[in-house]
């Protein structure tokens, strides 16, 4: 009898009258929330191609943002924009850190493990990803590092991968290079500061920065910095050195926020040096 009533009880309650209104609000209720997304808007590219450092990052990215670090070519090998072999594979011609990949890519991979683990130990919500697949030849693929950067940033977060820059003479230097698809973040601006800058239409606006993903070019593979890498008793404490350095810029550009301004010198160089 008792559960005869409960089910008089519930048809009851089915039968009562709801209007429009509130019955609209109830079905809305029900959907699932929406997850708001950025509309990426791309700035001009000049006339002419830009030196330095053109632009001043001022957005700040959303509270408790998360960090996405990719490393750079990781879904491009054996094809065009593999990275840099490094002066001691392309012009000394030493053996290549590891068979099938770039010199470039096996440090853009250790480098940006790295800096996670660094980040993770200060206390930032930061994460790697890997597309694991070394050959993507469709850049639309949605395991590619610039369709999962695309995705983090369009959410907000801030998404950067790690590269290092051709040997001399071919190479520039160091600096970042923004990205520009969700306007100019704080967090380029703190790279800046730290490392020096690129024009943000350097070769005409790379993919990565047109979707959303900045680039943080650490140094030319070469001299000092590359024979460090190399060298088994200096690697551990090289990288830690650079992962710090990383860490050290993306906190002071959450702590700072559009305060934060990077100095830069104005030169005939395409990249700045900035303090």
């Amino acid at each position: 009898m008792r559960r005869i009533g409960l089910l008089l009880g519930l048809v009851s309650l089915v039968a009562m009258p709801v209007s429009a209104a509130g019955l609209m609000e109830l079905l809305d209720s029900m959907q699932p929330v929406r997850e708001q997304r950025l509309v990426p808007q791309l700035p001009p590219v000049p006339r002419i191609p830009g030196r330095g450092k053109n632009w001043t990052g001022d957005r700040m990215p959303k509270e408790g943002v998360p960090i996405l670090v990719l490393a750079g070519h990781a879904d491009s090998q054996r094809m065009y924009g593999s990275g840099t072999p490094g002066q001691a594979v392309g012009v000394a011609g030493a053996a290549p850190m590891q068979r099938g990949i770039t010199d470039e890519l096996y440090w853009n991979l250790l480098t940006a493990k790295a800096v996670v683990a660094e980040g993770t130990r200060q206390g930032l919500d930061i994460t790697f990803y890997d597309p694991g697949v070394r050959t993507i030849r469709n850049e639309k693929d949605p395991r590619t590092n610039w369709s999962v950067g695309y995705e983090h940033a369009s959410k907000g977060g801030y998404a950067f991968e790690i590269h290092y820059d051709a040997y001399a003479p071919h190479g520039i230097g160091p600096g970042v290079i923004p990205a520009v698809a969700f306007g100019f973040s704080v967090m380029d601006e703190a790279l800046a500061k730290e490392f020096g800058a690129y024009p943000y239409d350097y070769r005409g606006m790379l993919g990565a920065p047109r979707r959303g993903v900045s680039m943080l070019e650490i140094g030319l593979l070469d001299g000092a910095l590359e024979r460090n890498l190399r060298d088994p008793n200096q690697r551990d404490a090289t990288l830690n050195r650079i992962a710090k350095r990383v860490v050290f810029a993306l906190r002071q550009g959450l702590e700072q926020g559009p305060s934060l301004k990077a100095s830069c010198t104005a030169s005939a160089a395409i990249n700045a040096v900035c303090r």
